[in-house]
């Protein structure tokens, strides 16, 4: 009887050896040891893609001629040819950027800041402007310090109006010569520039709003 029970039984199998491990990884394809992967070389070429090169045009060497001493720098980056001016000489550029038959830049676009607080001219004003006889664009910056003030442009482009606005409401930066600067998109007597790198993400005028809403911001 026992011999027939244990020929009924299914015959057990080792088990498995658990010091089995799986093969290694194959690196990637083209990838040696010590060679810089495919998302290396990508990181690699857009920090290429973004590194200014000069540039010069018949624009910028009218201008250089023109306004001698004008002119701070002229390069490329990502696509964008830019133009470095000397802030005295801002207005008299823009007027012949303007009216010259090289490219007129009949369209403003855009006025813009970016903000540096470690520089002693911590912002940069761009002013961005598109040429429809040559369909181009091109862009002049100048270098500002905190509390100086800037000629307007409102009186060559009169968009300029609003845009120097956002500009004055959201860094701080003042125009000298235009028509109605306050701010535009925060209401008078708010205290502080939002888009200046030392306003805090969460920072509110507190008085302002507990003045003017009768709440507390809570923050």
């Amino acid at each position: 009887m026992p011999d027939e029970i244990k020929k009924d039984q299914p015959e057990s199998k080792p088990p498995a050896p658990d010091s089995a491990k799986p093969a290694a990884t194959p690196p990637p394809a083209g990838h040696a040891p010590g060679h810089p992967s495919v998302s290396e070389k990508k990181l690699a070429t857009k920090a290429a893609a973004a590194a200014s090169t000069p540039w010069t045009s018949p624009l910028v060497e009218e201008i250089k001629k023109r306004f001698q001493g004008s002119v701070i720098e002229s390069h490329t980056m990502v696509g964008q040819n830019v133009i470095i001016l000397e802030t005295p000489s801002l207005i008299e550029v823009c007027k012949f950027v303007r009216e010259n038959e090289i490219m007129p830049c009949d369209y403003l676009v855009d006025v813009t800041a970016v903000d540096y607080p470690s520089r002693e001219k911590r912002f940069d004003v761009v002013y961005v402007l598109h040429s429809f006889k040559m369909n181009e664009r091109v862009r002049l910056k100048i270098y500002v310090a905190d509390n100086e003030t800037i000629p307007s442009v409102t009186a060559i482009w009169p968009t300029a109006n609003w845009l120097e606005r956002e500009v004055f409401d959201m860094f701080g930066i003042k125009f000298s010569g235009h028509p109605d600067l306050k701010r535009i998109l925060l209401p008078e007597g708010w205290k502080g520039h939002p888009l200046r790198k030392d306003y805090h993400l969460q920072q509110m005028d507190d008085e302002w709003v507990k003045a003017n809403l009768n709440i507390e911001t809570g923050q």
